[in-house]
């Protein structure tokens, strides 16, 4: 049951002094059905979040607190934008005292404990609370995600890798060769985090286009995974991650060969269908060439749909906000579904042009 229109959501975030926290404080400061009640961070203990992210004055009165003091446990729902390995362990006690969790970072993502104790080098701490997580990705997992006490927020490569495959799989005859899939994927700077790193610097990043991760990123597992689930067998994919020199925006395009029993598919049609009621994900008009632009600051993913000169290869185009879709629009996009709300409520910013 939907709550009513002035219930207030009890909000606390655990590791607000990053990109992700604060995408997360301007999200849920303009959320109408949100009480935003601790912030954490053990360093700037006691520093007004608006003296750190002027940007918030006037919309969040909150200061950092260390999470002993901060209240957590008094909580509706808390969100953990820290790095992998903090939410698992504080993930019993803060359930215990009936708080729901969801983590912007990978400790509920992976299933198989492991593949992440390999990619993350640490133990799982909680591999109970693991098996009953769902995987934050709403168009794919809705019913689920709803019905969660604990979710993994996807990593922002992967919801445009799945986002852009997922009606590939819908049907029982299959549509491409999946032993044979491309994810050619760009990301801004500032998928890197907030932090201090030679390779992120200005004048490292700036006027320059690399690739990296190129063999083994901590990405390929979680999105093979999920194609496992989608497509019901392992699925081939390649992946290669790219660093761009922009500040914001994910650009993904797919590769894949179609099945010669499915030359007569109208792609364009099949996408359009699977999307038809899903309010952030945008099948563009065939022959379009999305633009990072077009969803910067911004919830909405945007796909096109292409096959040169009508031939057997497909090409598929997905750009997002890896800040927002990406990240801290999707956890408040999984909240809002957690807590019986309209899954768009306060997500309904437009894309900042120019």
């Amino acid at each position: 049951m939907a709550p009513a229109a002035d219930t207030r959501i009890k909000v606390g975030i655990v590791g607000g002094t990053g990109y992700t926290g604060v995408e997360l404080l301007r999200l849920l400061s303009q959320h109408p059905n949100v009480e935003l009640r601790a912030i954490t961070s053990r360093k700037e203990d006691g520093m007004p979040v608006a003296e750190m992210f002027p940007s918030l004055r006037g919309r969040v009165n909150l200061k950092f607190q260390v999470p002993d003091s901060a209240g957590l446990e008094h909580c509706d729902v808390v969100f953990f934008a820290t790095p992998h390995g903090v939410a698992m362990s504080q993930a019993q006690a803060l359930l215990a005292a009936g708080v729901r969790i969801i983590d912007l970072a990978a400790d509920f993502r992976l299933q198989d404990t492991a593949v992440f104790e390999r990619w993350y080098k640490m133990p799982h701490a909680c591999p109970d609370v693991l098996r009953e997580s769902a995987y934050g990705l709403v168009e794919l997992n809705r019913e689920r995600v709803a019905a969660a006490r604990v979710v993994g927020n996807p990593g922002c490569y992967p919801t445009t890798v799945l986002l852009g495959l997922a009606p590939l799989f819908q049907g029982d005859a299959p549509l491409i060769d999946t032993g044979h899939v491309i994810a050619d994927c760009k990301s801004g700077v500032s998928g890197a985090g907030r932090k201090a790193e030679v390779a992120t610097l200005f004048s490292e990043a700036s006027d320059n286009f690399k690739a990296y991760g190129v063999m083994g990123h901590r990405h390929h597992p979680e999105i093979s995974e999920q194609l496992k689930l989608l497509a019901g067998q392992p699925v081939g994919l390649t992946f290669t991650p790219h660093l761009v020199p922009m500040v914001r925006g994910m650009f993904s395009t797919l590769y894949m060969r179609i099945l010669p029993s499915a030359l007569d598919v109208d792609f364009q049609a099949l996408y359009e269908q699977r999307y038809a009621d899903e309010p952030f994900v945008d099948v563009m008009p065939a022959g379009s060439l999305p633009e990072t632009r077009t969803v910067r600051a911004s919830n909405f993913l945007r796909i096109a749909v292409h096959r040169p000169d009508g031939g057997d290869q497909l090409v598929v185009l997905v750009v997002q906000d890896n800040l927002v879709k990406g990240a801290s629009g999707q956890a408040v996009q999984n909240m809002n579904l957690m807590f019986g709300l309209p899954e768009t409520t306060g997500l309904g910013l437009i894309a900042v042009l120019p």
